[in-house]
């Protein structure tokens, strides 16, 4: 909250620590060293993202004898649609899933295929909580050094909500993305190439528009 305003208060003379309005010359300074520290602190927070882009294969992969394989219509034929995000082993994506809040649209990214790129649109449909997958020692995404008492990973579910009217392969955003980068645009800083490697990313809802734009204009 700003500082309150103090009463003003008669003029006196430039001996007396006031300025022209009778607020006190050292009370002023702590006002706008507090605003200052107050403006450092939340620069120095974790933006709040409201759009995403989560990749998952939808290609066969096998991993200890078990297909890791999950594409868009793999979540369409789910009952309801509706499945959950288990398997990531990343932190940095893994925080970005526990930002995640319900209704909260993602592109589903088609990675480590032929041709990877957005193949369409879902919503989170339940915020983030224990990834069960951690403590199977059956499953591909065992982790060993994960305890119930102190689980290291989390998910959300998500729903499928629709196809992209076009797919927007990865060769046609990084087109926008070094255009962007040399005349100024929305793609200029997009995860999806300052931050490859991660399997959750976040979007702003300026990136977020211009992508799903993209789905009605011409390929580049």
């Amino acid at each position: 909250m700003p500082p309150k305003k103090r009463a003003r208060v008669t003029k006196t003379t430039a001996n007396s620590g006031k300025d022209d309005e009778g607020e006190t010359v050292v009370s002023k300074r702590k006002a706008a060293a507090s605003a200052k520290s107050e403006k450092n602190k939340k620069s120095s927070e974790s933006p709040q993202y409201c759009r995403w882009l989560m990749k998952s294969e939808p290609e066969s992969r096998f991993e200890n004898g078990i297909d890791v394989k999950f594409g868009i219509e793999d979540l369409k034929a789910l009952p309801d649609q509706t499945g959950c995000w288990d398997g990531v082993r990343n932190y940095q994506a893994r925080n970005f899933m526990r930002q995640m809040k319900n209704e909260q649209l993602a592109f589903f990214y088609h990675s480590n295929c032929k041709e990877p790129g957005i193949a369409g649109i879902m919503k989170v449909v339940k915020e983030a909580y224990v990834d069960h997958t951690q403590f199977d020692k059956k499953d591909v995404h065992f982790d060993a050094t994960s305890k119930p008492d102190n689980p290291k990973w989390s998910m959300v579910d998500v729903q499928y909500q629709r196809m992209m009217k076009r797919f927007l392969p990865l060769s046609e955003l990084k087109k926008y993305h070094l255009q962007h980068g040399a005349k100024g645009g929305p793609l200029k800083d997009m995860a999806l190439f300052t931050r490859a490697r991660l399997s959750v990313q976040p979007l702003t809802t300026e990136e977020f528009d211009f992508v799903l734009s993209l789905e009605d204009e011409e390929p580049l």
